[in-house]
């Protein structure tokens, strides 16, 4: 049975304000204050080919210029969809702000390596984002697609 704060987190994932929210602190500059953990995705929307937006946690940075973003609500995630569609994009993170980028969908099991690291680096932070997650999409996560981000700094 879900906890008080699963139910509570997993309505708020559910809630458009409250996810959008990250977004107005980095059209305001302001996107420092989330640090290297949270970053902004733009992203081209499949059907109509207007820009979009997506905050994200940072799941793995293995390098400077690339960066793995997860999927929590897996493959059904319009912004994981519209990156299948089209790959480009920009990222800001910190105070890099609309960093061009190319997104690259990792395989199953590049993605169960990577949230094995994640697991082993934060395991209360994932303990609490299983939850919720499972509690927001009513089912068990065993695996989540996972998006690398690589970066074009020139």
């Amino acid at each position: 049975m879900a906890s008080l704060v699963d139910r509570v987190g997993a309505r708020l994932l559910q809630n458009r304000r409250c996810v959008r929210a990250p977004i107005w602190l980095y059209r305001h500059g302001l996107g420092w204050l989330l640090g290297g953990r949270v970053l902004m995705l733009e992203h081209i929307g499949r059907r109509s080919g207007r820009p979009r937006y997506v905050c994200l946690e940072v799941v793995s940075r293995p390098d400077s210029d690339v960066i793995v973003v997860v999927s929590g609500f897996g493959e059904r995630a319009q912004w994981y969809r519209n990156l299948r569609a089209n790959g480009s994009c920009a990222v800001s993170i910190g105070r890099a702000r609309r960093v061009p980028a190319q997104a690259r969908l990792m395989g199953a099991a590049e993605s169960a390596a990577i949230l094995q690291e994640y697991q082993r680096a934060h395991p209360h932070a994932w303990r609490r984002l299983r939850s919720v997650i499972e509690e927001a999409v009513s089912g068990q996560v065993t695996e989540l697609p996972m998006v690398e981000l690589g970066l074009d700094r020139r």
